[in-house]
């Protein structure tokens, strides 16, 4: 919201600097985040009317002016404007002017002819283009042709004003408006409001008759107010209302336009002007769209309706869309003889779903989204009708058209000045609290029981309870003013819950193995699903649809986390990024049969592509299956975890059947490991080879500790043994595993492997297993024959159970 100084200051006397008014309305919640002095950078430019225009004798699209200035002397000044001519007033820099922008202005010669100023443009000034009119915005700004010579320019174009820039909360509708502001400021000094009172001279011929207002949705338009303007001459706006206006950042366009204009930033109430007689029979009707119904608005554009959005329409169609904009064919031209007048109060959602839907934001949509003053439609109108009526720009029809059917009334609520001490820590006394809030133009009177009855005019739709009416006072009154305590009660230490920790220590595992946490989407396109070759039947297709999503590529609900994985892979690899290892941490979502909120789990995954980095003393090798099983190992064993194991599984969405395992822990499955399908590999454009996880989070932590059972460190040392098997080529590793632990006892205190095999040396259909076996007593150094019946014992069990041999 812009504010002008200038203008605020005839519905208020303020006492102190634009800078200290914008300093304490910040203070009290109208928080100013520009401060814009139009004229600081403009100076020595006065008015001057142009006497003479000659040809230039060099130039073809020169000429040279001599203008009077007032000061005896006339200047000789060459210029390329176009839209000038002998007696216009113009603004005149004269030599050592300044202008915006930090231009100087001296005495030079152009094409051989001396030129002693410059014949200023409103950009020239300072002034936005966009908010002046047509003629004007690109050219040399003219003035009144009846303004005196030699006056300092920046009054009479408003560059002797100084614009606040408002930031207002949502609540606070009543502020987009001069008269809501000043009600503000007269509140902060203990000043006089100067409201604005219409002075109508009506005519003797009535508007019964003439119109007729229908209202067929009252809920979304509680209020309708027609008036009716006759003998109505179009013609530019007076200096002063135009001046008003751009400082503002409205462009002048005509008096009936800039009046409706006026009244929305004077009062903040928005009035739209009908061309009377292009309404069929004078009937207003107010309805819902119909499905698919068209309009062409004022700026030209056809616009496809629905059944949601309220217009106005006469018996023939829509005339506007209520609230948003008016329609083309209705509009007032140089030809208009007769205006009905429009000051209504419609549905603010009604009006923000409308704007939102047809892309319409505008400066009358912005209010009705906050919500008007009900009550004060009225007074809009007949202000506008005056301000015409006094520029002699039509007649007023007596009366109005008024279908207001259920009439809001001012609420009472109260407030007890006790309250308002224990809520704020001060001691405000009740007659300072009744103070403030009369000075808010709220009406006061005493209670029972100490309370104070406030009653609450419509502006103020934001103050329902006595908690605003405190708030009310404490900004008032001065939050500086709020005595500092310290909190008091009993404190808490704050800390991680244990899911907490072991999320954060699950980050710090993978991203110390060298992957990147990412953060993706929580909703993607259903096509995902067919790019990642998930049957048509899968459960997983069941999602959670968004009922107004940004795009149909995030139009549904993840079930799963690997798609949002591949595509920062994806997006990484199409910039010649080949390596990569993410992972990340989120949300997925399934729908709940009769519940309309889904049912939420919690998943890690994880993908990797190409080789690790190169490091000194390391070399680089393949990030593949074995090295993402190798991440999930480490994050298994830094949490505690031993009893896992990796199942293999024939088909699973997404993922190369034949390489890739069901992870399980303590015979509970939580997740899946493997290579990424390459039809997979092809729909998402990434390399050959990717393998990826992605493991129920919730499940998974169930099972993990922050710290882990300690031993006592052994005061004998241990023997290694390695053993090298040959067994049947369908034989798993995690069998043979099992079977050497099994048959080693509590000697056999570690058994890793660390070779597989398979070649001439080794008959056709064997593979040879190499493992590492490491033994060890607590209270003895083991002998060689211990050592010894252990491996016997363990080579006679592995014969038995998975008819190995030792390899000679």
């Amino acid at each position: 919201m812009r504010v002008s100084f200038k203008w605020l200051q005839e519905y208020v006397d303020i006492p102190v600097s634009p800078s200290e008014l914008a300093d304490k309305l910040t203070a009290v919640g109208l928080a100013v985040e520009g401060y814009e002095d139009l004229g600081a950078q403009v100076d020595k430019v006065f008015t001057g009317k142009i006497i003479k225009i000659d040809v230039h004798p060099n130039a073809d699209k020169l000429v040279i002016c001599t203008v009077d200035v007032g000061g005896g002397e006339n200047l000789q000044i060459v210029t390329g404007a176009t839209n000038i001519n002998e007696n216009d007033v113009v603004p005149v820099a004269v030599e050592g002017a300044r202008l915006a922008g930090g231009l100087k202005i001296k005495k030079t010669k152009l094409r051989g002819i001396e030129s002693r100023g410059m014949l200023c443009s409103g950009g020239e000034l300072g002034l936005d283009p966009e908010s002046m009119p047509e003629e004007q915005a690109h050219g040399i700004m003219i003035l009144s042709p009846d303004t005196p010579l030699g006056l300092d320019a920046k009054p009479l174009t408003g560059l002797d004003d100084v614009i606040l820039e408002l930031e207002l909360t949502p609540n606070r509708g009543d502020c987009l408006s001069m008269v809501g502001v000043a009600r503000e400021v007269a509140a902060i000094y203990n000043k006089q409001l100067k409201m604005p009172a219409p002075d109508l001279k009506s005519q003797s011929e009535s508007i019964a008759g003439k119109v007729k207002v229908d209202i067929e949705e009252p809920h979304l338009c509680r209020r309708y107010i027609a008036k009716l303007l006759t003998g109505v001459k179009v013609f530019p706006s007076p200096d002063w209302m135009q001046e008003r206006l751009r400082a503002v950042g409205i462009r002048p366009i005509n008096n009936v336009v800039d009046v409706t204009n006026y009244i929305l930033m004077e009062l903040g109430q928005p009035l739209h002007a009908f061309d009377y007689h292009k309404l069929k029979e004078g009937h207003i009707i107010v309805r819902s769209a119909r499905q698919d119904e068209k309009i062409v608005t004022l700026d030209g554009a056809e616009r496809t309706l629905s059944g949601e959005m309220l217009v106005i329409t006469d018996p023939t169609g829509p005339v506007a869309i209520a609230g948003v904009m008016g329609g083309l064919e209705s509009e007032v031209t140089e030809e208009t003889a007769a205006v009905l007048l429009e000051s209504a109060s419609f549905d603010p959602v009604s009006v923000r779903r409308t704007a939102n839907a047809l892309a319409l934001r505008s400066e009358s949509s912005l209010r009705f989204e906050k919500g008007v003053d009900i009550n004060g439609c009225l007074r809009a109108a007949e202000r506008a009708a005056q301000l015409l009526q006094a520029m002699g720009a039509c007649d007023v029809t007596e009366g109005n058209v008024d279908n207001y059917s259920n009439p809001v009334g001012n609420k009472t609520l109260s407030v007890r000045p006790d309250r308002v001490n224990h809520v704020l820590g001060t001691n405000i006394s009740a007659g300072v609290c009744s103070d403030i809030l009369s000075r808010l133009q709220f009406s006061v009177q005493e209670g029972t029981e100490g309370e104070v009855l406030v009653t609450v005019p419509t502006f103020r739709p934001d103050i329902s309870l006595e908690a605003d009416l405190i708030e009310e006072v404490a900004r008032m009154y001065g939050y500086d003013k709020v005595p500092q305590t310290l909190p008091q009660g009993e404190s808490t230490r704050g800390a991680r819950t244990k899911r907490q920790s072991l999320i954060q220590k699950v980050r710090q595992i993978l991203t110390g193995c060298g992957l990147y946490e990412v953060i993706t989407y929580s909703f993607h396109s259903r096509t995902e699903f067919d790019r990642l070759g998930v049957p048509a039947d899968s459960p997983l297709r069941n999602t959670v649809a968004l009922q107004n999503p940004l795009s149909e590529e995030q139009a549904v609900m993840r079930t799963l986390m690997l798609p949002g994985i591949l595509d920062v892979l994806q997006r990484n690899y199409s910039r010649r990024n080949s390596n990569g290892a993410v992972f990340g941490i989120g949300t997925v979502f399934y729908p709940r049969a009769k519940e309309e909120l889904p049912a939420e789990r919690e998943k890690i995954a994880a993908a990797v592509m190409g080789n690790t980095p190169k490091a000194w003393g390391t070399p680089s090798h393949t990030m593949d299956f074995y090295h993402l099983k190798g991440v999930l190992e480490a994050l298994f064993r830094s949490l505690n975890i031993s009893s896992y194991s990796f199942e293999p599984v024939s088909a699973e969405p997404g993922y190369h059947p034949g390489r890739t395992a069901r992870v399980c822990v303590k015979g509970n499955d939580i997740g899946f490991l493997g290579e990424i399908h390459p039809q997979v590999l092809e729909n998402y454009e990434l390399p050959d080879r990717v393998a990826a996880l992605e493991l129920d989070l919730e499940t998974f932590l169930e099972f993990a500790a922050n710290f882990g059972r300690y031993h006592k460190l052994p005061k004998f040392p241990g023997v290694e043994r390695d053993l090298a098997l040959v067994v049947p080529q369908e034989v798993a590793v995690r069998d043979v595993l099992r079977v050497i632990k099994k048959a080693g006892g509590e000697l056999l205190k570690e058994v890793e492997l660390f070779d597989v095999y398979q070649g001439r040396q080794v008959q056709e259909g064997s593979k040879s297993l190499a493992f590492s076996l490491q033994f060890q007593a607590q209270d003895r150094t083991l002998t060689d024959k211990e050592i010894d019946a252990c491996i016997s014992a363990i080579t006679s069990r592995l014969a038995k159970d998975v008819n190995a041999e030792l390899r000679s």
